[in-house]
């Protein structure tokens, strides 16, 4: 089985740990409430494609960590439908409003048999998680893309050497970067 890209070559698939950061697809500017906010047809769109390019690099989770917020639960059905997945998906109302640190904490918990792990949530955090995991190793076109930003529906591919409850700085090798469009 193949993975993710890494300097223009496909990688093999190990025992590797593999880590999916996402950025909620473009969201509605207003609701009812913050957290009410629905997908905007383009978001589903993009969050459809991001799906189908995980599918394509054969990055499949295993354990999802989403935030409640409605943008953020449409894109991750999205995503898990163009994917073809069904996994243990755990919904935290702390990811919502928490920084980096508490989505590493949340990250941390993941159950250690899980090789994919995939984190559903908002910016700023989604992209401070990126730069924080980021060991400066990978691969120099996906490190060129998270550098260009962190967009609605851009999702970042780590390989992650430590168990889940180690992902610190510097702990995470960004393998792949992707923006629908």
């Amino acid at each position: 089985m193949q993975g993710p890209h890494r300097n223009g070559k496909i990688l093999d698939v190990t025992e590797q740990r593999r880590l999916i950061v996402m950025r909620h697809a473009k969201a509605e500017p207003f609701g009812s409430t913050d957290q009410a906010r629905e997908l905007t047809d383009r978001g589903r769109t993009d969050a459809h494609e991001a799906g189908t390019h995980l599918a394509e690099i054969r990055m499949r989770p295993d354990y999802v960590i989403v935030s409640p917020a409605a943008r953020a639960t449409a894109t991750w059905d999205a995503v898990a439908d163009a994917c073809g997945v069904d996994p243990e998906v755990n919904t935290v109302d702390g990811v919502y409003t928490g920084g980096p640190d508490v989505i590493l904490e949340e990250l941390g918990l993941a159950p250690a048999e899980a090789a994919t792990v995939m984190f559903v949530g908002h910016n700023p955090a989604a992209s401070y998680v990126c730069h924080l995991l980021d060991d400066g190793e990978g691969d120099p076109i996906a490190l060129h893309g998270l550098l260009k930003g962190f967009p609605p529906g851009a999702l970042a591919v780590f390989d992650v050497d430590v168990p889940w409850s180690d992902l610190g700085p510097e702990t995470g090798t960004l393998v792949d970067f992707f923006v629908a469009g």
